[in-house]
């Protein structure tokens, strides 16, 4: 008996009946999918990205693939550099000849490569990239189910200021397009709730943080925020524990890598106690469709929990697949009139974009970042409170909207 995928219960005979607008010898249809697989990328990041862009992939033709073709998911290594990622895009439309693109890490790697995408024509739902200017400066073709920056550090720094006795932060951000923003924001975020910030700025994969690590030690901080990518950020807390500032010495906030619980416990031994965002309700709330995922992810991968940005990479491309079959057509400009009235029902949730070419964000009173803009993100802070943890077990401690957990305040 065929065993059909995620969306073959629901989808299959309703594609099966669209009329075709392509031709056989147009199949498959060819979707890219931009992750880091190399360094100085997020590597466990990007392996979890291409892991859930190509489970979409067999789900999405077990329900009937796109205009009567299976799509195919073209996976791209943007190694999280700016360089790199443009001309990653570039080959993905110009060579591989893809109609679409989902996905996306780094922050810089979006601010590079949409350009590129949207004066060609092809649209991108971008699934990790925060940078606020992304879908600030209003391109045609690009769409995000990301957070923004703003947003997602507003998260950080409000849970921040609960911290009993808090007085000065110390800020461990990267020199790129997601640290630099965010750092700023978290800071702004800090002062107007009269606490000091201190920043320390380091280069993308940064191994070795001795230097900086005494020198935020000088400082005395009451907590330590890393803003900063990659697997690289194990060092930095691991190191920082070895100093006597690590989780388990003083409130702590992980980088998001940190969701990745067997590497996180198998790089920072001493990493209890810490804190870490996450996007997405906890897995007690998910949906069918994310439990269904969750099921198929954990059996692919061996992991004990599904990371919010293989959900991300996930919806990316079921979204643009929806968008294409809607559309009845590979047509750049045809599958954004289907985004921009899209509703979709992804592992993360309802996802719809209210702006765009038909309605302006100022419209609302919002700022142009909010132009082909996902709304509805669910933004929380972890904590790990137990050695050797599973991040999807660890109690939610921020917001009260999805709490599960008091923070535990060490020092």
């Amino acid at each position: 008996m065929k065993k059909f995928g995620l969306f073959a219960a629901t989808l299959g005979v309703g594609l099966l009946a669209l009329t075709s607008v392509v031709n056989a010898a147009d199949c498959p249809i060819k979707i890219g999918g931009i992750a880091p697989l190399s360094a100085p990328g997020t590597v466990v990041g990007g392996e979890a990205m291409r892991d859930a862009m190509l489970i979409a992939q067999d789900d999405l033709n077990a329900a009937g693939g796109a205009l009567g073709c299976q799509i195919e998911v073209v996976i791209a290594d943007s190694e999280g550099l700016p360089e790199k990622a443009k001309a990653i895009m570039e080959k993905l439309i110009t060579q591989d000849g893809v109609v679409a693109v989902g996905g996306g890490y780094h922050s810089s790697v979006g601010v590079a490569s949409k350009d590129v995408a949207n004066a060609r024509g092809i649209p991108v739902v971008y699934a990790e990239t925060w940078n606020d200017t992304i879908t600030g400066d209003k391109q045609k073709y690009i769409f995000r189910i990301a957070p923004l920056s703003s947003w997602a550090s507003a998260t950080i720094w409000k849970h921040a200021l609960k911290t009993p006795g808090i007085k000065k932060v110390a800020i461990l951000t990267e020199n790129t397009d997601y640290g630099i923003p965010a750092a700023e924001e978290t800071t702004k975020g800090l002062k107007s709730g009269g606490v000091e910030t201190v920043t320390f700025s380091v280069d993308i994969g940064t191994q070795d943080y001795a230097g900086i690590v005494e020198r935020i030690k000088a400082e005395n901080p009451d907590m330590i925020i890393t803003l900063a990518t990659g697997e690289a950020g194990y060092n930095f807390a691991q190191q920082a524990a070895d100093a006597g500032i690590g989780p388990m010495d003083i409130p702590f906030h992980a980088s998001q890598v940190s969701l990745e619980s067997k590497a996180y416990w198998e790089n920072v031994p001493d990493g209890n106690m810490a804190f870490v965002q996450r996007i997405g309700v906890p897995e007690n709330l998910f949906n069918e469709k994310a439990k269904k995922f969750a099921e198929v992810y954990k059996k692919k991968t061996g992991k004990a929990a599904v990371e919010s940005y293989a959900m991300e990479a996930y919806d990316s491309i079921a979204i643009l697949v929806q968008a294409i079959n809607e559309a009845k057509s590979t047509d750049g400009d045809k599958i954004v009139e289907a985004l921009e009235n899209i509703s979709h029902d992804g592992t993360l949730g309802k996802i719809y974009f209210p702006y765009g070419t038909k309605k302006d964000p100022s419209v609302d009173g919002k700022g142009d970042e909010w132009w082909h803009q996902w709304p509805d993100p669910a933004l929380t802070v972890i904590q790990y409170q137990k050695e050797g943890q599973n991040s999807a077990d660890a109690p939610i401690v921020y917001p009260d909207t999805y709490k599960t957990g008091d923070a535990i305040y060490v020092k």
